[in-house]
Order: structure tokens, then sequence, then C-alpha cells
């Protein structure tokens, strides 16, 4: 692997996270409204991508059966997508916030396994274990919330991933040397 492969793709790495921190600060800022922008993409995505492979399946000689399949659950996926986005929103936000709830409940039982050893931070886990289950809690109740979260969760990950790619930027020359 060369040196320009590398710098090239980590520029392109770095382009995709900075359209993270803009989705993520979207979400953040406008979520109901990103949240259907995205949905409208995506259902268009799908119907257009199974309309094209239903005509595909019919216009070609060899009659494909997973063709087929494919381009009707695609084109029903992108109707569902666009009719009932807001079925999907809640989907996600019980989802997300039962996982959060279940996360928060087992670290919970650690911080006990943590106490019965006498590790100091036992307290530590008890107090940010209880905070994930209220945040569970507050994210079944509040859809709006919900997104807002994913949103500064894409911006943290996007600022993250855009830090270690120019830090391995800079360090390249060391990683090929070796």
């Amino acid at each position: 692997m060369s040196e320009k492969f590398l710098k090239r793709t980590n520029w392109t790495d770095i382009v995709i996270s900075m359209l993270f921190v803009i989705l993520g600060v979207l979400l953040t800022i406008k979520p109901s409204e990103t949240m259907s922008v995205i949905y409208i993409l995506l259902g268009m995505v799908l119907f257009i991508m199974g309309f094209l492979k239903l005509v595909d399946y019919f216009t070609s000689k060899d009659k494909e059966d997973y063709l087929l399949t494919f381009a009707l659950i695609a084109t029903v996926l992108g109707v569902i997508v666009l009719c009932c986005s807001d079925v999907i929103t809640g989907i996600f936000r019980v989802t997300l916030g039962i996982w959060i709830i279940i996360s928060g409940i087992r670290n919970f039982q650690t911080s006990l396994v943590w106490k019965e050893v006498k590790s100091g931070l036992w307290t530590i886990t008890v107090v940010c274990a209880l905070l994930m289950i209220i945040a569970g809690i507050v994210i079944l109740v509040s859809s709006t919330l919900a997104i807002r979260i994913v949103g500064i969760a894409i911006v943290i990950y996007a600022i993250l991933d855009i830090i270690a790619r120019s830090i391995f930027m800079k360090k390249i020359q060391d990683y090929l040397d070796e």
C-alpha cells in the first residue's frame, strides 16, 4: 500500500465523517424535519431501486426468482417507509429506550458485584447505571429527545473519527516504515 493511497483513503473518510457531523447537528437542532427528509429519501431510494429491479426482472430472458423477491421487498419497504415513517420512528424509539434500560440494569448488576469485591468504582457505576435507566425511560417517553441523543452520538463519533484519521495521516510514514 502506498502512502498516497492511504492519505487519499483517509481524506475520503474525513469528508464522510464531516458529513456525519452535519447530519448529527441537524438531528440535534431540527430532529423532526431531518428525520422526515431522511425517510422520504430512504423511501424513494428503496421504491425506485425495487421498481428498477422489477423492470429488470420482466425484461430479462432469464427469470431469476431472487431478483423478483428483492424487487418486491425493496418496493414494499419503500412504500412502507414513505407512508409509515411515524411507526418506524416509534419502533426505533422504543427499541433504543429498552436497549438503554437493559444496559443500565446490567451495569447496575455489575456494580453490585464490584461492591462485593470491595472495588471503589462501584459507586460511580451505580450512578452511571441509574442515569442510563433514567435516559432509557426518557427516550421511551419523548421521541424528539431520542433523535437528538442519536444526533449527539453521531457528532461525537464523527469528531473522534476525524481526530483519529488526522493522527493516522500525520503518522502514516511511521506506519509504513515499520
